[in-house]
């Protein structure tokens, strides 16, 4: 039930993510600084609600907070259609970015209820059918685009508003997981002082800039730096989205540990150390060479992100006490977020304007972010509680 709950949520966000600013600037009529601003506010003013969002899931419930969310979040995408000036969006696009905070932090809290004895493999199919959710989104937000019309864009922003309310209803069909009560004298903001796992988020945020090198970085560097044809970019896309898909759960059941987690966040360094060399190195080829290297290129990045993401679940669901998941789950969202908001400002003058020094720079920077990653597992589990100390905290 989790699954299906979570792709048809991601089948929503697909329609949804690929036309929303669109629809704000060509049919609504605001100017692109303004939609762009709007966002950036909500989207800074959400990070923050993650935190306390895992604490409530953690005290409350996980899975009623998550529905909270939906239904939150079901009301304000519904009601963007409404939108008319740059006030309402901002607020409109806020109260949605908090309750996305929230509800993810909760998401994460309960994945670690519902994973079961193979944690690693239910998580890997999740991942599975949460990319195959966005991929179907999309390819029906391209049908939208297509047709233009003012008709076809609400549809696109009503259908997501829908996935979210049928995503809350599907989680009515799961257990009510009781709370986990956490050990007498425990910190109520125990993920704060929490350094191996502050670090990881760190690394965890830092190592996030892969995403927006495939969705914003690469793009830009195919048509303004390369002879590759423009069908590139739509290809590279497909096969990001292809092999993520195919080898996540073969990849990923693999990785149960944190200290497997370490030795995949090593790995994952060290393909991205040989990705991004090879789309700078596009730049120098002739059409059809340049078109191959930045196909082969995506394509040992996109197994990298196979074992990053994996990495991240490992480590942060493992290092993570079960009675504070929500809490350390909206933590690392808070990172992850963080990263994913300065990303695009590094990567398009650091990168672009170093040309290929940049790539090359970028590619060092995953590699020793990477080389953290055993290191890191070692010290978090050093670190933990051992089973027979709780047992004496809680007898």
């Amino acid at each position: 039930m989790l699954i299906a709950a979570s792709f048809v949520n991601r089948v929503g966000n697909g329609l949804f993510n690929a036309a929303s600013a669109l629809y704000f600037t060509l049919v609504v009529g605001l100017p692109a600084v303004q939609v762009g601003a709007a966002l950036t506010i909500a989207g800074v003013v959400g990070l923050c609600a993650g935190i306390p969002g895992g604490q409530l899931a953690d005290r409350r419930g996980a899975r009623t907070i998550m529905m909270l969310a939906l239904a939150v979040q079901a009301t304000s995408m519904a009601a963007l259609v409404l939108v008319e000036s740059w006030r309402a969006l901002t607020i409109i696009a806020t109260v949605d970015q908090i309750a996305a905070a929230a509800g993810g932090a909760a998401w994460g809290a309960l994945v670690v209820r519902v994973g079961g004895e193979r944690p690693a493999l239910f998580r890997a199919k999740l991942r599975t059918f949460v990319n195959l959710g966005v991929i179907l989104g999309t390819v029906g937000a391209g049908l939208a685009l297509a047709a233009g019309t003012r008709g076809a864009y609400v549809t696109l922003i009503l259908g997501n508003a829908a996935s979210f309310a049928l995503c809350a209803v599907l989680l009515l069909l799961l257990p009510s997981y009781p709370v986990l009560p956490a050990p007498p004298q425990q910190r109520r903001w125990l993920a704060f002082t929490d350094r191996p796992f502050l670090t990881f988020t760190a690394l965890y945020g830092a190592m996030g800039l892969q995403y927006p090198v495939v969705s914003l970085l690469l793009p830009i560097w195919i048509s303004e730096h390369t002879e590759a044809p423009r069908w590139t970019v739509a290809a590279l896309f497909a096969v990001n989205a292809a092999f993520c898909v195919l080898m996540q759960t073969r990849i990923g059941s693999r990785i149960e540990t944190p200290h497997d987690g370490g030795r995949a966040f090593r790995t994952a360094g060290l393909l991205f150390l040989v990705s991004c060399p090879m789309m700078g190195l596009a730049a120098y080829a002739p059409v059809w060479a340049a078109a191959g290297l930045v196909l082969a290129a995506i394509f040992v990045h996109s197994l990298a992100e196979v074992w990053e993401s994996s990495a991240g679940f490992a480590l942060g669901f493992g290092l993570a006490p079960d009675h504070a998941q929500g809490q350390y789950q909206g933590l690392l969202g808070l990172g992850f977020g963080a990263g994913q908001a300065l990303a695009p400002a590094i990567l398009t003058t650091v990168v672009l304007g170093l040309g290929t020094a940049g790539w090359l720079l970028l590619a060092l920077f995953f590699a020793a972010l990477g080389a953290a990653g055993p290191s890191v597992a070692h010290w978090g589990m050093r670190t933990r509680p051992q089973p027979g100390v709780a047992a004496e905290a809680t007898g």
